[in-house]
């Protein structure tokens, strides 16, 4: 696919499910995880899923992601039939244009700040010179600027977090997926992690889409997306879920 940054007009969504299903197994095993989901995101949205566990919201992501393909249905990309892709189509698309945030962090524990968040521009190929020029900018924006050289074990949690996020960023995709980007910090830390995001949607325009198991986070996005046993409950505002 092209990886030029797509022009993506406000009519237009950029990301758009149509009737997305997805079923693991077969006979008496097979599990519909997905029963026929309809989602449209437009840029600059910042959009929270929520759900109880089983409820579809973690396929849904792994499906937006890249990470996972619909059994059936549809899913455009800057209107692009994501899933007429092929696995290295969707590994450009990935690289190019999503940026990941985990609950876990999954940082390189015997390896610096700086080299972490290099990580995505490692895989793309790029001169090193850039790569570093690139890491300091992204760890600046998110308030770590001197902490380049300490490795995840001389970091607390939410600084930790904070670096996870530089990685994410540093490729200067236009959406962001973050699963349960606060599921491991305290409560201060997680408001902290919640502003950085949020300044990255209303300042830079990156459109997020985050999973949450907690209200208090959700309440951070303008939209709210809640799922049940595979299909999509609810789909407003946050003031109009609540």
């Amino acid at each position: 696919m092209n990886t030029a940054l797509p022009d993506i007009s406000n009519e237009q969504p950029l990301i758009e499910l149509r009737s997305v299903t997805k079923i693991y197994g077969s006979g008496t095993a097979m599990v519909a995880a997905l029963g026929g989901v309809d989602i449209s995101i437009h840029q600059g949205e910042f959009v929270a899923v929520m759900g109880s566990s089983g409820s579809g919201k973690s396929t849904c992501m792994n499906i937006l992601g890249c990470l996972d393909t619909p059994t059936s249905g549809t899913y455009r990309f800057c209107g692009v039939g994501v899933e007429k892709l092929s696995r290295n189509q969707r590994a450009l698309l990935r690289r190019h244009f999503l940026g990941f945030i985990f609950q876990g962090f999954n940082l390189l524990n015997r390896t610096s700040a700086l080299e972490n968040v290099e990580l995505p521009l490692v895989y793309r190929g790029e001169h090193r010179h850039f790569r570093h020029a690139r890491a300091r900018q992204a760890l600046n924006q998110v308030g770590l600027t001197g902490w380049e050289h300490h490795t995840p074990g001389e970091l607390s949690g939410g600084q930790q977090q904070r670096v996870a996020i530089a990685r994410a960023i540093v490729t200067q995709p236009i959406v962001l997926l973050a699963d349960e980007p606060t599921g491991n910090l305290d409560s201060a830390r997680s408001v902290e992690i919640m502003e950085l995001l949020t300044s990255f949607n209303r300042d830079l325009g990156i459109t997020i889409v985050m999973v949450t198991h907690e209200p208090d986070m959700a309440v951070y996005a303008n939209r709210i997306i809640h799922f049940k046993d595979g299909t999509i409950e609810n789909d407003g505002s946050h003031k109009e879920n609540n």
